[in-house]
């Protein structure tokens, strides 16, 4: 798998049925290394060990309804009295972040009314904070450590 722009992470990768599998800690079982599954597993690490994210407030490939219509988030940071505070949406790395993909976060975020919007791409990473009091947002320029974000 490509190198990515995040810290080197160990990750605990196996051949099953002639196809790469990731362990994912979160789910806790293996699931198939795609490229978008390589960028998430690196990205949640990075959150955990970098940046002080509790395991147990983070959710990987969380199903929400939006219009009448499941659609999955993959993943969900939590904060105080459990409330979803962050929404991340990853790409492949061969993916460029437009602002496509920008509309498909928006849209989950139509329903879950966060704080905070991540899309990596595992090169790239875009994290913008919303202000829903005066109807704004801005993009940071570095990743919020968890104790920033429970704060908010």
């Amino acid at each position: 798998m490509q190198a990515l722009n995040l810290p080197k992470t160990d990750l605990k990768i196996i051949t099953k049925d002639g196809k790469l599998q990731v362990f994912d800690t979160l789910r806790r079982k293996y699931v198939v290394l795609t490229p978008e599954e390589w960028v998430r597993q690196q990205f949640i690490h990075y959150l955990i060990l970098y940046k002080g994210y509790p395991p147990e407030c983070i959710g990987n490939e969380i199903s929400i309804t939006l219009n009448g219509t499941k659609k999955r988030c993959d993943t969900i940071i939590f904060g105080c009295n459990a409330q979803p505070t962050m929404i991340v949406e990853y790409k492949s790395p061969l993916v460029e972040v437009t602002q496509r993909v920008f509309n498909q976060i928006s849209r989950y975020n139509i329903k879950l009314k966060v704080k905070w919007l991540i899309v990596s791409n595992g090169m790239q990473h875009y994290c913008c904070q919303i202000d829903y009091e005066n109807n704004t947002y801005k993009f940071v320029e570095n990743i919020p450590d968890y104790d920033d974000i429970r704060r908010d």
